[in-house]
């Protein structure tokens, strides 16, 4: 019920997004022929929790954490370990501690989260932590011998610096994902030539992308309006 409420709040255009992405998810898990109902759960689960987060509920991020739950999964049969790794030892547990973060800093009485101006504190652990994950992962990455480690590599440092500044409630979350979706659409695509049915993957991402865009542009406008 709360998930149908959450909808109701949404905007004409936030609804366009979501049901723009969702279409675009089936089509390309119809056209691929994949039988792989895993992917196509977690594609929708992921674009539903990014309009949610977009529009700074807790709820989005409460969806967040299953998606890196079966996203997981399915980086595991494609053996891309870091990506494994990634969600379900990093973005799954930072989307919690996010979850609380959210819960305990709502603005006024409203469902939306109060928007936090990063400390040049927060970020210089947030950069020294990004090095010091991204060096100990390219490592045993690469003792496992995992597939495309390059850019495994350079998602595993998008992905933490995304998932940290969510959980710092700063806009800046959007653009690190952004930048971590156009690496996930360029993994995915590597993996959809062996595999076809992968290709729902490629644009899950790319809407992502668009999703995340948007996320940062209403999390400015939010700020903005908090602030006065």
């Amino acid at each position: 019920m709360k998930l149908l409420n959450s909808f109701k709040d949404l905007s004409k255009f936030e609804l366009i997004l979501w049901g723009l992405s969702v279409v675009v998810i089936i089509l390309a898990y119809v056209l691929s022929g994949s039988d792989d109902i895993l992917t196509i759960i977690a594609s929708l689960i992921g674009v539903t929790a990014l309009i949610f987060v977009a529009k700074g509920y807790v709820l989005g991020q409460v969806l967040t954490v299953v998606f890196a739950i079966f996203y997981g999964i399915i980086s595991f049969y494609f053996r891309y370990y870091g990506e494994m790794i990634t969600y379900l030892c990093m973005t799954a547990p930072i989307a919690v501690c996010a979850v609380i973060s959210w819960i305990r800093h709502p603005y006024k009485e409203s469902s939306e989260v109060e928007v936090n101006h990063v400390s040049i504190r927060q970020a210089t652990i947030m950069w020294s932590l990004a090095i010091i994950v991204t060096i100990a992962f390219y490592f045993i990455l690469k003792a496992m011998g995992n597939a495309n480690l390059l850019f495994s590599t350079i998602s595993i440092t998008t992905s933490f610096v995304a998932s940290y500044l969510t959980f710092l409630r700063s806009p800046y979350y959007a653009i690190a994902y952004s930048a971590n979706d156009v690496v996930l659409i360029v993994l995915w695509i590597m993996a959809s030539m062996e595999n076809i049915s992968y290709l729902p993957m490629v644009f899950c991402f790319i809407m992502f992308l668009a999703n995340d865009l948007y996320g940062f542009y209403n999390w400015r406008r939010m700020r903005n309006r908090q602030e006065k």
